[in-house]
Formats: structure tokens, C-alpha cells, sequence
């Protein structure tokens, strides 16, 4: 009885074991199912489930490549694979935290099957803002790793966003930022913002219209539609700043089986571009429609033309300039640079001409997406991973017209984080780069949220005088350059105050410019080093002086040797005020003059006072100022401005101190034009 017990329990035994052999053998191959149907959500959790069922605790498998140890084999491979597997799901839905800690076992075990593994631990490092971490991960697999894939192709570009992330740590922010309350980032994925009328806010969100799933499967690319409530659509939110709420499905038509959003009104409101896509097998499928307003309701989208949306390829983010001109979108089309580029249509009567692509200024062999246009002041902000950022997609900035573009520069923290960073949008057109929205994952394990940002005012001042009277000088023109760019700025009329105030972006290297009619213009340069301290900045007031045409202003300190035209030290400095004022007049000509007293003879006097004359021109041009632009002349003796005797005929010094001077004179505001027979030294014989 007892050997038939024992026997019925060991079958017994057997049988649980098999049953959880065959439990164990299903976590891993439901993982594996929903991995390959790339629902990495659904294939984090098996995983996890699977290895929970290994008798083996992380630190107990060692690397099998130290001291030549022989691959691993059974549970330890599998166990191997199942981390990797893991790591790869939480990636791939973009939760870099939980995916750190698994890459950072799976790069320990040091399997030449996981070798990329070390890259994107520097990627999940770098999302989270350990860039330390992250650029020795990725110096390390440039060094080891001998593929020759995309990966050893994309490396030195993570090492220098690294690189330059450090490099930004210390630098001052431009923009504040906020995630929006109230209810916009309510559930599932909240991207896209659009100012549509006063205090209204039109954004994307994939939230649940039914009882929701689980939080984190509230992500934007989509499992199966069946029995999945998160769609992607337009919504409508109230209020002001970083607060709104009373969000609401706007009364748009909808197609079933398809997502619809990101979107862009006309500047009369009328009309709506938008993006409607589906998904199917884990490819997107995307193109822009136009719906528009009649009788106060949006009509169903129509898909646009084959100009946008060519077949095979995907089209989307619309963007139509405030002064309807232009329709930007992304697209990955041929005749692009690489995977999603930014194009353009030129409007005709609200009919949107050939698709242009934006050149190779803007668009690299990586993503380009989510174009804004400022067509005031022609500067064109758009997403990109193709260029040195913080990581992820960032913000970029262009200047150009559409028929030329400057090279984009990285807008900076806080509006790029190591995350994904896309779809700007201004709050009004008037200042498009004062305040508006973005959106971002940076505070999301797997979604985009919408943020408000608002540009940090940064302020330089000063004050403008009129040199004889120190009285300020109203009506005097001001202008604000910034010296790197070559681009003016602003530029203002002073008031009585006489005092100038522009707004300024910190560590940036600017030009002052003050003229008024009938005084010398005067620049100021300043460098704006001091803002990332401080929120002003006051300038050393400027004073100008006054001149009349034709009549002479005395210089005062300008010596010679006695008897010589020779310069001394002491005069040159003063000559150089002269070079000073002559650049920032560039159309002035003057005439330089030399004075003498009554001593010696009228042949003496004059040759003395013309070489005197010309020293003082020659100076002028050995500091770069054009011979066109400079009159020798030597009067001797015969324009004296006091009496060089007493009445009772007795010599009297401080007369003829006054008359032994050098002067200047405006000829007149604009420089002659030369013609072919101008002798280039006739204005100084």
C-alpha cells in the first residue's frame, strides 16, 4: 500500500511538474508571440512573468567570456535571452527607466549575441539624463563593436549630443516651461496644440472614450483595433497660460479605422489640414485631408491631391503660414534626404501648388518632422534626431524665405529635453516666439504630453545724450544688431527720455547703433553676459555730437615735433576717435586741416600745415579708412581764430597755442561714385 502511495505520488509530482514545466515554456512564448506582433506593452509583462520562473538570481550568471568559460547553455541561455528580450520590450515602448536596469544586466553578460546591447544602454542613459553614463556606454561600442551597420553609423552622433548636453548644463534657460493643468493631458497620448480662437486650445489626444485599459498601453502606436479605445483624435480645450481644461471631442466626421489629428487652421479659420493614418502589421500609413467650415460645422475630411499625399508614401503634420502662403508638411516621399523630410506648397488661391523639398540645409538622412513658420520675421522651427541635441527629437530653427535657409541651431533646454520634443506652436502670431505650447515625453514613460512654455525676457538699456548740451536726445534712431548673425533686430525712435530698451537673449553679442540727422552716428557693442545673472542690463550712455556741413570741428591734443609734420603718441589716440567715427559713418567724407600761427613765412607756414594735414590722412588710412574718403588740406597762417599779437603788438602765446591746430570738416554725406579715370589719390593732393 505504501509502494502504490509513493508511486501515485511521484506521478502526481511528475505531473506538476510537467504542468508548470509547460506554464514556464507559455510566459515565454506568449512574450514571444506578442513581441513579434511588436506589442511590446503586452510583451514586457509575459517576460517579466517568465523570469520569474528561473531558479537563478541575476548576480549569479557570469559573464562566460571571462576565462574562456563556455557559452552558456539551457536555462542560462534562456535566461540571457529573456532579459534581453525584456530590456528590448520596455525600450521599444519607450520606457527607459525599466529598460536601464535591464540592458545594464544584459551588457554584463558580456554575450557576443548581445553586443549592440551596449549602445542602447547609452541610449536608455541618455533619455534619462545620464549623460556621464551614457557617453562612456557609447565611446566603449564605438571602440569594440566592428559591425558596420546603422548603429556604428548613428554612435558618434549620440556621443556628441552627450557632449553637448554637458555642454548646455550650465547655460541660462530662454523659455520657462509647465505642463498643462486641467485636464488636457488627461489619459493616452496629448500632443499637437493649436491656438484656435481666444483661450481655445485644439490638440491630439488617443484618449479612452470607453473604460480605459491600463495606463501604460495608452500609446500612440496602436496594437489591433479591435476592442482597443484608444483612437487618436481632435480635441478642443478653454482657458489661459498653462491651465485648461473642459476638454471636448470637437464635432469633426471621423473614419472608422482610422486615427485623425495633428492639424493646422487657416488664418481665417475656415479651413482645417489634418492628418488622418491607420496601422496595420506595425506600418503607418498616413495622409493629409481638408476639411472646412460651412455654417459653423466642419465638413467630412476630403484627402488632398497627389501633389501631397503621393501613393505608396506617408504625408502628414500640416502647417499653413499665417499669411496662408505656404503649406508645410513631413513626408517620406522619394526626392527626400532620408527617412521623414520637411516639404512645402506654395498657395494659390488657398490651392496648394507642387510639393517642394526644404533642401539639404534643413533636412538631414534622419527625422525631420513637425514644421512652424513664422512668416514675420521668416523663421522656420521644426523636430529633429539628425542633428547634435540633447537626444531624442529636438527643436531646431532656421531663418530663410523659402529660398534660402540658414543653418539650423538648437533652440536649447528647457524647450529640448533628452526625449522626444516636436510639434511647436505659438500662442499668437503676433509674438510667435514669446509664448505657446509643445509636446514632449520627457515626463511620461511612453506618451507625448502638451507643455506650455514662455520666453524668458532678458532686458539691455540705455541711455542717448547730445555730447555739448548732456541733454537726451529724443527723435534719435536706435537700432539693435546681433553681430554673429549679421541681423538687425529692432529698432526704435527715442522719446524725451532719450532712453532705449530692447529685449535680449543672454550670452549673445550684440551692436548698439545711435544716429540722428546732423550728428555723428556711434555704436556701442556688448555682450550679454551678465543677463544669465540678472534680468537687465544697463548700457554706458552714448553721446552724439552734433556737426554742420562745411564747418570745422577743432581736435584738441593733437601734437607734432616742432618745426615736422611728425606725430606724436598722444595724437594718434585722438586720430583714432576720428577712425572710430569715420566707421560708423561709413557715406561721410571729411576734409583733415592744419593751422598755423604767424611765426615764420607765408611759404613755411602753408608747406608745414599740408604735410601736417596729410600725416594726419595718412594715419587715417594706415587704420584702414578709404583715401577716397579723406581731403588733405594745409591752410599755414591764413585762418587764425585768435590774435596771434597783443593790440600793444607784443607776441601773445596763448593765441597762437589756439591757432597751431588740427580740425576736421564733414564735405558732405554721401561719398562721390568713382569712374573708371579717377586718380585714387586726387582727394588728398
Amino acid at each position: 500500500m505504501k509502494k502504490i502511495t509513493l508511486l501515485v505520488l511521484v506521478i502526481f509530482a511528475g505531473l506538476i511538474n510537467s504542468i508548470q514545466a509547460q506554464y514556464v515554456v507559455d510566459f515565454k512564448h506568449t512574450a514571444d508571440v506578442y513581441y513579434n506582433a511588436k506589442d511590446y506593452y503586452s510583451a514586457a509583462q509575459y517576460y517579466n512573468k517568465a523570469l520569474g520562473t528561473f531558479k537563478v538570481k541575476p548576480e549569479q550568471i557570469l559573464p562566460y567570456a571571462i576565462a574562456n568559460a563556455a557559452p552558456p547553455s539551457g536555462k542560462f541561455k534562456d535566461y540571457q535571452q529573456v532579459v534581453s528580450r525584456l530590456a528590448e520590450s520596455y525600450r521599444l515602448y519607450h520606457d527607459f527607466g525599466n529598460a536601464e536596469t535591464w540592458y545594464s544586466q544584459v551588457v554584463g553578460f558580456n554575450n557576443p549575441q548581445y553586443l549592440q546591447a551596449k549602445y542602447w544602454y547609452g541610449i536608455c542613459l541618455r533619455a534619462n539624463g545620464k549623460f556621464d553614463e551614457a557617453l562612456k556606454q557609447f565611446n566603449e561600442f564605438k571602440t569594440n563593436y566592428t559591425g558596420a551597420d546603422e548603429l556604428s553609423a548613428r554612435v558618434p552622433m549620440e556621443i556628441a549630443n552627450c557632449e553637448f548636453a554637458l555642454s548646455e548644463a550650465n547655460k541660462q534657460p530662454r523659455y520657462t516651461i509647465a505642463k498643462l493643468s486641467g485636464n488636457v493631458n488627461e489619459g493616452g497620448a496629448n500632443y499637437a496644440p493649436v491656438v484656435m480662437g481666444p483661450n481655445t486650445l485644439l490638440f491630439t489626444s488617443s484618449r479612452a472614450e470607453t473604460p480605459p485599459l491600463p495606463t501604460k498601453q495608452a500609446v500612440e502606436k496602436k496594437k489591433d483595433r479591435r476592442g482597443t479605445p484608444y483612437v487618436n483624435d481632435l480635441y478642443t480645450a478653454s482657458g489661459t497660460g498653462s491651465d485648461f481644461s473642459s476638454s471636448q471631442k470637437l464635432n469633426i466626421p471621423a473614419a472608422k479605422g482610422y486615427d485623425q489629428g495633428v492639424s493646422s487652421v487657416s488664418p481665417d479659420g475656415n479651413s482645417m489640414y489634418m492628418t488622418r493614418w491607420s496601422v496595420k502589421d506595425g506600418v503607418k500609413q498616413a495622409a493629409i485631408y481638408l476639411s472646412t467650415k460651412q455654417n459653423g460645422t466642419w465638413t467630412e475630411p476630403q484627402k488632398m491631391g497627389d501633389n501631397i499625399n503621393m501613393n505608396g508614401y506617408n504625408s502628414m503634420q500640416p502647417y499653413i503660414t499665417a499669411d496662408g502662403r505656404y503649406l508645410l508638411f513631413a513626408s517620406n516621399r522619394p526626392g527626400g534626404m532620408g527617412k521623414y523630410d520637411i516639404w512645402y506648397c506654395v498657395m494659390n488661391s488657398n490651392a496648394p501648388g507642387n510639393a517642394r523639398n526644404m533642401g539639404t540645409t534643413i533636412n538631414t538622412k534622419d527625422e525631420e518632422q513637425a514644421p512652424f513658420y513664422d512668416a514675420e520675421k521668416n523663421v522656420l522651427v521644426f523636430s529633429s534626431d539628425g542633428r547634435v541635441g540633447l537626444g531624442g527629437l529636438d527643436f531646431f530653427q532656421s531663418e530663410g524665405d523659402f529660398g534660402s535657409w540658414s543653418t539650423p541651431v538648437n533652440m536649447g533646454k528647457p524647450l529640448n529635453s533628452s526625449k522626444d520634443d516636436i510639434y511647436y506652436s505659438a500662442m499668437d502670431n503676433t509674438h510667435p516666439f514669446a509664448e505657446g505650447f509643445i509636446s514632449s515625453d520627457r515626463e511620461s514613460v511612453c506618451c507625448l504630453e502638451v507643455f506650455s512654455i514662455k520666453r524668458v525676457r532678458k532686458m539691455a538699456s540705455g541711455l542717448i545724450v547730445d555730447c555739448d548740451t548732456h541733454q537726451p536726445l529724443a527723435g534719435a534712431t536706435i537700432t539693435l544688431l546681433d553681430t554673429v548673425r549679421q541681423k538687425t533686430l529692432n529698432k526704435i525712435t527715442l522719446d524725451a527720455t532719450g532712453r532705449y530698451s530692447f529685449e535680449v537673449d543672454p550670452q549673445r553679442y550684440y551692436k548698439i547703433i545711435a544716429e540722428k540727422e546732423n550728428y555723428f552716428t556711434k555704436s556701442l557693442y556688448f555682450k550679454s553676459d551678465e543677463l544669465t545673472r540678472v534680468d537687465s542690463l544697463d548700457n554706458p550712455t552714448l553721446c552724439l555730437k552734433h556737426y554742420e556741413v562745411e564747418k570745422p570741428i577743432v581736435l584738441n591734443n593733437i601734437y607734432y615735433d616742432f618745426g615736422k609734420a611728425t606725430l606724436r603718441p598722444e595724437s594718434k589716440v585722438v586720430l583714432d576717435t576720428v577712425v572710430d567715427m569715420l566707421n560708423d559713418n561709413p557715406k561721410l567724407m571729411i576734409e583733415m586741416s592744419a593751422h598755423t600761427d604767424s611765426v615764420g613765412s607765408d611759404k613755411f607756414n602753408q608747406k608745414l600745415s599740408q604735410s601736417r594735414a596729410q600725416s594726419c590722412v595718412d594715419y587715417l588710412i594706415s587704420r584702414g579708412v578709404s583715401s577716397q574718403r579723406l581731403i588733405a588740406k594745409g591752410y599755414g597762417k591764413s585762418r587764425p581764430i585768435a590774435p596771434n599779437s597783443l593790440p600793444n603788438h607784443k607776441d601773445n602765446p596763448e593765441g597762437r597755442q589756439k591757432n597751431r591746430r588740427t580740425e576736421f570738416k564733414v564735405l558732405r554725406k554721401q561719398m562721390p561714385v568713382l569712374t573708371n579715370n579717377t586718380n585714387e589719390n586726387q582727394s588728398s593732393q
